[in-house]
């Protein structure tokens, strides 16, 4: 019984080691920590919910057009059902608020031989302007290989439309979800493509209006000029998928 003793004392000396407060403290620590880099992110709000198109409308209508539907927890043009119907005024998606210096995530997915784009300080004044495209910078979204954009320079995914050409390509290949950021923050814009800076430019500066003046944008005057507007998902008459859309204001 008393050779026991020893074995019975080692026990309750590991069982009141593994319970201590230092072990404890520990454990918290480590919680706290992964709870903080979860929540380290923060300042992003989401645009989409996931089931409805709340925050959202057409541009020009105070509604969201038909050809716009919720399907998977993603926004989805699908003019499959709109066939022989020409692209109109209110086909662009377009947010309900306007920004100016924010740091917008979103992921898309495009159809085979499918065009689109992410347009952003959309200036809404349909008595000026019948596009989004005649104030607001355009982050194509593209099929490269199917689409004739594709190969023009300056067209293709990733690119700030008609304007500079990515850095390098990292599109993923299609039917994939492609991770996009674009950044704008007192001048300065950054687009990111799936993890990598592709475009980085300074606004409204001489090389801007340079670099304006020799695009096909030469020709509308309150291109590129506006310093707060409304984010905009471009139809063009393909399918395209857009899903977690979340803004953070810079």
């Amino acid at each position: 019984m008393l050779n026991k003793l020893p074995m019975l004392a080692g026990a309750m000396f590991i069982l009141f080691s593994c319970n201590s407060p230092e072990s404890n403290t520990a454990a918290t620590a480590e919680t706290t920590t992964d709870t903080l880099s979860v929540k380290s992110d923060t300042g992003f709000v989401s645009l989409f919910d996931g089931t409805t198109t709340a925050g959202w409308h057409s541009y020009g209508k105070s509604t969201v057009d038909s050809v716009w539907h919720v399907v998977d927890g993603a926004i989805v043009s699908d003019t499959s059902k709109l066939k022989n119907v020409p692209s109109t005024i209110g086909r662009d998606l377009v947010t309900n608020d306007e920004y100016d210096n924010f740091h917008l995530k979103m992921q898309w997915k495009i159809a085979p031989k499918g065009n689109s784009g992410i347009i952003f300080f959309v200036h809404e004044d349909t008595t000026k302007y019948k596009a989004v495209y005649l104030t607001g910078l355009e982050m194509q979204v593209l099929d490269n290989d199917g689409h004739k954009d594709g190969k023009i320079p300056k067209h293709r995914a990733g690119d700030l439309y008609d304007l500079i050409a990515c850095s390098t390509e990292t599109v993923k290949p299609l039917g994939e979800w492609n991770d996009v950021e674009i950044i704008s923050n007192n001048g300065k814009l950054d687009l990111v493509l799936n993890g990598t800076t592709v475009v980085t430019t300074t606004l409204w500066d001489d090389n801007w209006k340079k670099m304006v003046a020799g695009s096909k944008f030469k020709d509308m005057p309150d291109f590129g000029t506006y310093k707060k507007g409304h984010i905009a998902l471009q139809e063009h008459g393909d399918m395209v998928s857009y899903r977690n859309i979340q803004i953070k204001k810079l």
